[in-house]
């Protein structure tokens, strides 16, 4: 899960960083104001990839403002994970690495390993949108249709769906939490929230003081997806459609707002300390159980190294 970006800030609730960072199998990213930087730990050494990060609103100012940025971030975000994931599975031993298939193989003919790498990462992230929006949003939707017969008020039918689609996420976090392989996915998630929130202490990233702090934190994407689920219901509230394709369509027509709204508020969640920020942040806090577990020293290790690949030079040289 990834860290959502924030500006950095330092205020009297103290000091808040722009890096966020995403579990991989065995390994670490972390992105950057400026770069992003992939650390995985291939058999007794540590595997670093470092590159100049490239925003779009570099070259489009207003797919920075605020309630565009969201949905454009959480693309690029999208993007940048999955090729992290890539990275990272290439970097297992060959006896863990899954047959490349006839598909891959063809792309790569095709087009050259530079060109198939990118198609294959925008299939990905097609596929993994496609399939979040499925499960999280149409099939709740498609399971309310059944007690609209017997439920006229569109409020409390809204209401129903919003409880489906929590259900449903829960229900897909915990069997997650079943899998052999990803527990240590989100052993490496902690071990991310727990160097950043040594970063954000102002303490020296050594592994002892990395390992005391908290493995949940505010910007989780954990949070972040939470926090879609009840702005789901919020916006969708304002449309009432009985016939089911047509408010399907309004759904996915809705979801970047939801996105954008959502954004927004994981970004107030991630900056300040208050009432309002703990009553945002509590639900998906209380979720990083299931999508977190405490990290040994060599995750820890790989968490640190990634973080401190991404610090801007002048927090690099700050002695906290």
């Amino acid at each position: 899960m990834m860290l959502q970006k924030q500006s950095s800030k330092e205020s009297k609730n103290g000091f808040r960083t722009s890096i966020g960072g995403q579990a991989l199998i065995e390994g670490v990213m972390m992105r950057g104001p400026k770069k992003y930087s992939v650390v995985v730990r291939s058999k007794d050494e540590l595997v670093e990839t470092t590159e100049d990060l490239h925003p779009i609103k570099e070259k489009c100012r207003i797919f920075g403002w605020p309630f565009i940025r969201g949905a454009v971030n959480f693309g690029s975000s999208m993007m940048l994970g999955v090729r992290s994931i890539m990275h990272s599975a290439n970097l297992m031993p060959e006896e863990e690495q899954e047959p490349e298939s006839k598909f891959d193989r063809w792309i790569e003919e095709k087009l050259g390993s530079e060109k198939a790498e990118k198609v294959i990462i925008t299939i990905g992230v097609i596929l993994g949108i496609a399939m979040s929006v499925g499960l999280f949003m149409l099939l709740p939707t498609f399971l309310a249709g059944f007690v609209a017969e017997y439920v006229k008020h569109i409020a409390i039918r809204n209401l129903i769906e919003g409880a489906i689609r929590i259900l449903v996420f829960l229900t897909y976090l915990w069997l997650t939490t079943k899998l052999p392989y990803i527990k240590r996915v989100w052993a490496y998630h902690g071990a991310e929230h727990k160097a950043i929130a040594c970063y954000e202490s102002k303490l020296p990233l050594t592994i002892e003081n990395v390992r005391n702090q908290s493995r949940f934190h505010p910007r989780c994407g954990t949070s972040f997806l939470f926090i879609v689920m009840i702005v789901s219901i919020l916006v969708f509230s304002f449309t009432s459609w009985n016939n089911l394709l047509i408010r399907v369509a309004l759904r996915i027509a809705l979801l970047p707002v939801v996105v954008s709204i959502s954004y927004e508020l994981i970004k107030i969640a991630g900056r300040y300390d208050n009432i309002l920020t703990f009553i945002i942040s509590a639900p998906g806090k209380a979720l990083q159980r299931f999508t977190t577990r405490e990290p040994d020293d060599e995750m820890i290790e790989v968490a640190i190294k990634a973080l401190e690949n991404v610090m801007p030079e002048d927090e690099k040289e700050a002695k906290w």
